[in-house]
């Protein structure tokens, strides 16, 4: 079967190096579909593997597109099943977290982990508004159990008000480190590394990933600022359609990190 992920643009998630090189010069005209079903068979890479019409999926770099477990793979086999006439990689973000995964932070676990980790220099919840004070009582009330979560863990974070850059303490970092550790398998480190970077916070990631609150928590934790303002000023049209579209991704996240 022809190597249909070539053929696709994965998309731009923003990770590092490595995984923007796995992704560069995939932006084609969208294929046709040209199978029937998609399906998930037994892997030789992988436990579970996507299949089109009984023959394995494979990444540009022809590694078998799968997962470990079965359910992640059958939702992954999902999104193929859901084409219509073409094969549309904006409709399918499960597919793309694993072939970055597997294309990319795999051949760079190390890079890409110190990657995440630096966004604990600059956490969006150690970044306070200094007025007015309804926005300050709201980030208070939505960022504040996370901190504390990350202090009984070892890491107390230093606020800042506005942009003015803090400088977080070592002992806090390496408590971060360490719960990002947790998290080694390359499909983790790109969960972990879209989550921050969709959300701006490593700890919102972690505490997601640790099962600390529920998606919806984090979602609107990450959103606090964003969410005043819709509430006061309204919402921009393309503000919104731009959100929507981080929300599939943060949904495809979620799946992925309960996949155990």
């Amino acid at each position: 079967m022809r190597d249909i992920l070539s053929d696709l643009d994965l998309g731009e998630d923003k990770l590092s190096d490595p995984v923007r090189e796995a992704q560069k010069g995939l932006k084609k005209a969208l294929p046709k579909r040209f199978y029937k079903e998609a399906t998930v068979i037994p892997g030789t890479e992988v436990c579970f593997v996507v299949a089109l019409d009984g023959k394995p999926v494979r990444t540009p770099s022809r590694r078998e597109l799968g997962a470990s477990n079965p359910d992640l793979a059958q939702a992954i086999a999902a999104e193929w099943q859901a084409q219509k006439d073409n094969i549309d990689p904006t409709t399918m973000p499960l597919t793309r977290l694993v072939n970055t995964a597997l294309d990319g932070v795999a051949q760079a676990q190390e890079e890409v982990f110190e990657d995440i980790l630096r966004y604990a220099g600059s956490d969006l919840i150690c970044y306070r508004a200094a007025a007015p004070e309804a926005l300050v009582r709201r980030e208070s009330e939505l960022w504040d159990p996370y901190l504390d979560w990350a202090a009984h863990m070892g890491a107390r974070l230093v606020l800042s008000e506005g942009i003015v850059h803090v400088e977080q303490p070592p002992e806090a970092i390496r408590a971060i480190a360490a719960l990002l550790r947790r998290y080694p398998t390359p499909l983790q480190l790109t969960a972990l590394h879209t989550i921050t970077s969709l959300t701006g916070s490593l700890v919102l990631a972690l505490a997601l990933a640790e099962g600390q609150a529920e998606p919806s928590e984090i979602w609107a934790a990450a959103h606090a600022d964003e969410d005043y303002n819709i509430a006061h000023w309204g919402e921009d049209h393309d503000a919104a359609i731009r959100r929507a579209k981080r929300l599939v991704d943060f949904e495809a996240v979620v799946m992925v990190l309960s996949a155990r």
